[in-house]
């Protein structure tokens, strides 16, 4: 069983920082901190949008996850650049990743209004 542990509120400059180390351990929560707390919602997403597609399965599923958030806290979300990354994540070999596609999905269908198919 996971251990829950409280996500740092980063600033801009501390998140883009991780994302230049490029360190999956900082970028697991430099990528839900973005989406929790920032103000500037398109920067937010960019940040997500950036990290949907990394190598570790982690930051790829914490950047999906960081959607949800988005669509929860700010209630917008570009769909054409959003909408193919959680459906890539459906099909992702990761678990992890899909799981949090699917968790993502639930709460834009919630937040936004989208509807988004699933696979069969």
């Amino acid at each position: 069983m996971a251990k829950y542990e409280a996500i740092p509120e980063w600033g801009p400059a501390e998140v883009e920082a991780a994302i230049a180390r490029d360190r999956p351990e900082e970028l697991l929560y430099a990528v839900v901190s973005a989406s929790l707390y920032a103000e500037d919602a398109k920067w937010a997403e960019s940040v997500c949008l950036r990290l949907a597609t990394h190598p570790h399965f982690n930051v790829r599923g914490n950047a999906l996850l960081g959607f949800g958030h988005i669509a929860r806290v700010h209630r917008r979300l570009s769909r054409r650049q959003v909408l193919p990354l959680i459906e890539a994540g459906f099909h992702d070999p990761h678990e992890y990743v899909r799981g949090q596609a699917y968790g993502a999905a639930d709460d834009i269908g919630h937040y936004l209004g989208w509807r988004i198919r699933r696979p069969e």
